[in-house]
């Protein structure tokens, strides 16, 4: 009688364990996506920067753009290294973790591009996986902004807040340039929501006069 009753239940655990590991591999091929479209995005940024500073270096000028094009290489290694998923590790302490990420982006993205960079991280710890997932985040959100909002450079800044109230976490990429017309578009959009949706976060967004403002908002315990 047990054996007969047990195949609709070892069929639920079954198709269970199915649905886990697809929906594991969806997960897995979005940050593949994300990565690919990173790694596309950032060196279209690095060869502008490259471009602009060899059209303008004059023959004593070459080794300065050389020193600043191999200072820019490592910074990117460093960013990639940050934006790489570490399985040997359970928690991360948040405002290092997040410093070093705008540290790495100043240097890789924004500084070559005539852009300031603030920061304000606040203290907390988050699992690999957060960390990993919102640093992907907020790293198109701000070459998103470095690529758009800025069509002259004058006084180009963009704030990256990360703060922890209300059992949520809040992380923000504001940029004083021309405010966004409209919503994300294109595979980035699809790239945020899908990751927003991996840790069921949701996107807030406001653009004005004054620029455009991107919120993550994440609960602590996702």
């Amino acid at each position: 009688m047990s054996a007969i009753g047990s195949r609709p239940n070892d069929d639920v655990v079954r198709s269970q364990y199915l649905a886990s590991l697809d929906e594991q591999s969806r997960d897995w091929e979005l940050v593949l996506r994300e990565s690919h479209h990173r790694m596309k995005n950032t060196l279209t940024l690095l060869g502008a920067s490259v471009r602009r500073d060899f059209t303008r270096a004059g023959a004593r000028d070459v080794s300065v753009a050389v020193d600043r094009f191999e200072r820019r290489l490592v910074a990117f290694g460093r960013l990639y290294q940050l934006l790489s998923d570490s399985d040997d590790v359970s928690a991360v302490d948040v405002e290092a973790f997040f410093e070093n990420l705008c540290a790495a982006l100043s240097e890789a993205v924004l500084e070559p591009a005539g852009i300031r960079c603030e920061a304000a991280i606040e203290s907390g710890t988050l699992s690999a996986s957060q960390c990993h997932r919102l640093a992907l985040m907020l790293t198109e959100l701000v070459t998103n902004a470095a690529k758009h909002a800025f069509p002259t450079r004058n006084g180009a800044l963009i704030r990256i807040e990360v703060a922890h109230h209300d059992d949520a976490w809040f992380c923000t990429v504001a940029d004083n340039g021309i405010g966004a017309t409209g919503p994300l578009q294109g595979t980035g959009s699809r790239i945020l929501e899908g990751l927003a949706r991996s840790i069921h976060a949701r996107l807030q967004g406001e653009a004005g006069q004054g620029g455009t403002r991107v919120t993550i908002v994440m609960p602590a315990a996702a």
